[in-house]
């Protein structure tokens, strides 16, 4: 299906937030984004978490989804699933370039919707942060929150060349500029220096719409 989105209407539906954290005795930053969907909890949970629908929107997985067993998206991160709570919650590791961090979504019902809440932290790389600080894996997340609001509301799936010929078009240039932006803030509002998170955005922006050389 074609993406014909309003750009500064959909990176406006996230809510980001960025937290300073620790997980045994390391250093952690928590990206959280927030997003309302109209739609039944019962129909978003089996979105995030069926086989079946998360290749329509966001990539194949493979593997145990039980607690405890290990899965795999194809050509991109795996992990074991640490706890499961349908239909509120659940939480698994990302392992991803030899490094692991920690996903957790949470579902709950809001008005005749619901509200996704997906948090993702992972260890301070001091170098990664200060070149692209919380845009780097949080951009990514409003993309793939992009695409299930666009599943939810048709059923239908999303061509991934599609997909990614929008995100270096001037619609998609202005929704990465958005959301790399709303990042850069929810930095600062933790605590990073507006300069450096600014710059850090603008780097962001760079790299998930700079169309790979032919």
């Amino acid at each position: 299906m074609s993406i014909t989105i309003d750009p500064a209407e959909t990176a406006g539906l996230v809510t980001r937030e960025v937290r300073s954290a620790e997980r045994d005795g390391a250093p952690t930053k928590i990206a959280v984004a927030r997003r309302r969907y109209a739609a039944e909890r019962a129909d978003v949970w089996d979105a995030v978490t069926s086989p079946e629908r998360l290749p329509r929107w966001f990539m194949p997985v493979s593997g145990d989804l039980s607690v405890g067993g290990r899965y795999q998206l194809e050509g991109n991160a795996g992990g074991t699933v640490e706890e499961c709570e349908a239909p509120e919650r659940f939480a698994v590791t990302w392992e991803f370039g030899g490094g692991v961090s920690w996903l957790e979504i949470r579902l709950t019902e809001s008005g005749d919707g619901t509200t996704l809440e997906l948090l993702h932290e992972a260890p301070v790389d001091p170098d990664r942060w200060e070149q692209f600080g919380p845009g780097a894996v949080g951009v990514g997340w409003d993309l793939t929150l992009m695409g299930l609001g666009l599943h939810l509301e048709t059923g239908q799936g999303t061509d991934p060349a599609a997909a990614e010929a929008w995100t270096v078009s001037p619609e998609g240039v202005e929704f990465v500029r958005r959301a790399s932006t709303g990042w850069a803030e929810a930095a600062v509002a933790d605590g990073d220096d507006p300069a450096a998170a600014h710059a850090a955005a603008e780097r962001t922006l760079a790299f998930y719409t700079t169309a790979p050389e032919a």
